[in-house]
């Protein structure tokens, strides 16, 4: 009976159909064929294959019953978008390729490169693959992006600042957990772009986990809801402004080949003519005193950083006074 039934399932994938089907499933893996292009119609298959009519349906039936092809009217049969198939979307290659790896090489080339340079074709040459390889694991570039984001997230715990603290401490906790984020976006420019939305937040745990922390600090301090969450927001938003500085810094480092202090030095004769024409005392007064004035983005975040913690003391004060 085993013998039998070996038999004629050795049959079944060996029959022209079976054939026919194995062909076209392997052009789609290998992204010759890839979401919404369409494949050998019945009237081809037969053509090529020099079979029935009726064994190139059958061929074309298996591949829509296992959800990698479907009828569009007026068009013909084209290959679906892989991530609607449920054993396309989860699972590993033949050649070990995951969500995960797909992830770690995409913030690979987005440190190098920036976000700009990402697309799921880059990404699937880097990682020696096809472009349909990638889409069994992630639906497309925002999705990637969205996974990439969280990833950076979750790189190191946020911990509890050195030494501790008390559950009155929360400009300690707060800057704590600045100064992680900051180090975030200082290892990954390209998060400034992921995470540009403050009105269009999208479900993200991680994200979210860093956010419940900060509430938390604040929490039991006699603020609203509404100022606890505009009290992170406006951290955030120190971030990420300046984080964008840094990604605008390193661009521009790439196209000119100068360090910061560099570009200053280079145009420091102009900035003199500019400022001997008079119309800026404060400001020449200031990079006298200053001497060889070169602008810090950790500086600067630092010193918003207190400043905002600064006001942030102000209200708490207030509310404690009016209560």
């Amino acid at each position: 009976m085993t013998t039998l039934s070996a038999r004629s399932a050795s049959a079944r994938r060996t029959t022209p159909s079976a054939r026919i089907a194995d062909d076209i499933r392997h052009r789609i893996s290998r992204g010759e064929l890839s979401p919404g292009d369409k494949v050998p119609s019945t009237r081809r298959i037969t053509q090529e294959w020099g079979v029935a009519m009726a064994t190139a349906s059958k061929a074309l039936a298996s591949l829509a019953q296992e959800g990698l092809v479907r009828a569009v009217p007026g068009v013909g049969t084209v290959v679906v978008d892989a991530t609607a198939v449920p054993a396309l979307r989860h699972g590993r290659t033949p050649g070990g390729l995951s969500r995960a790896r797909i992830v770690r090489t995409a913030i690979a080339l987005a440190d190098s490169e920036g976000l700009v340079t990402l697309t799921m074709r880059r990404v699937a040459t880097d990682l020696g693959v096809s472009t349909m390889a990638l889409y069994r694991h992630v639906p497309g570039k925002a999705d990637l992006v969205h996974l990439m984001s969280e990833a950076a997230f979750a790189e190191r715990p946020l911990g509890e600042p050195h030494g501790g603290v008390g559950a009155q401490d929360w400009r300690r906790r707060l800057a704590h957990a600045a100064r992680w984020l900051w180090q975030i976006y200082e290892r990954h420019p390209w998060m400034t772009q992921a995470m540009a939305s403050f009105t269009r937040p999208t479900a993200a745990p991680e994200a979210m986990r860093y956010t419940e922390w900060v509430l938390r600090a604040l929490n039991g301090h006699g603020l609203s809801s509404y100022e606890m969450l505009h009290t992170h927001l406006t951290l955030f938003g120190h971030i990420q402004g300046l984080a964008a500085a840094t990604e605008v810094e390193n661009r521009a480092r790439q196209d000119t080949g100068m360090t910061s202090e560099e570009w200053m030095a280079s145009h420091e004769p102009h900035a003199e003519a500019v400022q001997s024409a008079g119309g800026y005392p404060t400001l020449g007064r200031l990079f006298e005193e200053e001497g060889d004035f070169v602008l810090d983005l950790d500086a600067l975040f630092a010193f918003g950083l207190e400043r905002i913690l600064d006001g942030v003391q102000v209200l708490i004060s207030r509310r404690a006074g009016s209560r």
